[in-house]
């Protein structure tokens, strides 16, 4: 009979690595501003530029936005980046959780905060739902999209962006990358119809955006002392030229189909007419 060895302890085995339940977040991308003066939407243009992730919703949300009517419900809205997109005859909510500012540093004074799971929604008077990089924040994916299917009247549509080739951020506060599979599984268990997942990029456009990703840091530090900010800072400037190359190349690539290796995914999705 074989003799089965006793396991040994694994303790120690990987200690030379950062357990990642432990790691701070050293860098975040700055938060977004609401629209203020010409100045302001230089800014935000500039970012969108350079921001390839935020560049590629709103070229998409640009589109869609342009057909919204009735009430439209921002569901975890931020900073509203996305609201002047919509038509002013549009009847424009936006709600986010009570923890928005503690967890995201989001304050904004024309939203809804609510504490729980329901939305301070009533049942079936909302038209189009509005959610933009939130769900990868929610954890329980399936009361969320339930509570959409309940606010959203029969044959209305809900609106997602979810990212996919994008860093832990907002740590501890970000739990999933879902696949186009996930999303229809999650959207057909929840009651929705007819949906469409649209990847934002392909494989040039991951490159670019990691490259970028490298960068930036060094040309934007946060949580370094203030002598080896500046230092960073001098050391990345001539790296500028070379941050703008990419934002153009990966601008150029979001002209394309999308591919499967992509920076994220906008969903088109409906409550069945009665």
């Amino acid at each position: 009979m074989e003799k089965v060895g006793r396991a040994g302890s694994f303790d120690g085995c990987l200690r030379h690595r950062t357990n990642m339940l432990e790691a701070e977040e050293e860098w975040r991308p700055p938060l977004f501003a609401p629209r203020g003066n010409y100045w302001s939407g230089i800014l935000a243009r500039l970012r969108r530029f350079f921001d390839l992730q935020a560049g590629s919703i709103w070229n998409d949300l640009a589109i869609l936005l342009a057909q919204a009517s009735g009430t439209v419900l921002d569901v975890g809205c931020g900073a509203q980046p996305y609201r002047e997109l919509l038509d002013s005859a549009v009847h424009y909510r936006g709600i986010d959780v009570m923890a928005a500012k503690l967890h995201f540093g989001y304050d904004v004074p024309d939203t809804a905060y609510y504490d729980g799971d329901v939305w301070p929604v009533v049942d079936r008077s909302v038209d189009l739902i509005l959610c933009t990089e939130t769900l990868e924040h929610v954890l329980d994916t399936e009361q969320f999209l339930r509570e959409a299917w309940r606010c959203l009247r029969p044959g209305g549509f809900i609106i997602l962006t979810v990212p996919f080739a994008a860093r832990w951020h907002f740590i501890p506060y970000d739990y999933w990358r879902i696949t186009p599979s996930g999303l229809d599984y999650w959207l057909r268990r929840c009651g929705f119809t007819g949906t469409f997942v649209y990847a934002r990029g392909n494989a040039g456009t991951v490159a670019c955006y990691k490259m970028m990703a490298l960068i930036l840091p060094l040309l934007l530090p946060q949580r370094s002392a203030l002598v080896l900010r500046w230092t960073r800072r001098l050391l990345a400037v001539p790296l500028i030229p070379f941050m703008a190359i990419l934002a153009a190349v990966g601008n150029l690539t979001l002209r394309g189909r999308g591919g499967d290796d992509c920076l994220g995914y906008t969903v088109l999705s409906r409550r069945a007419p009665e």
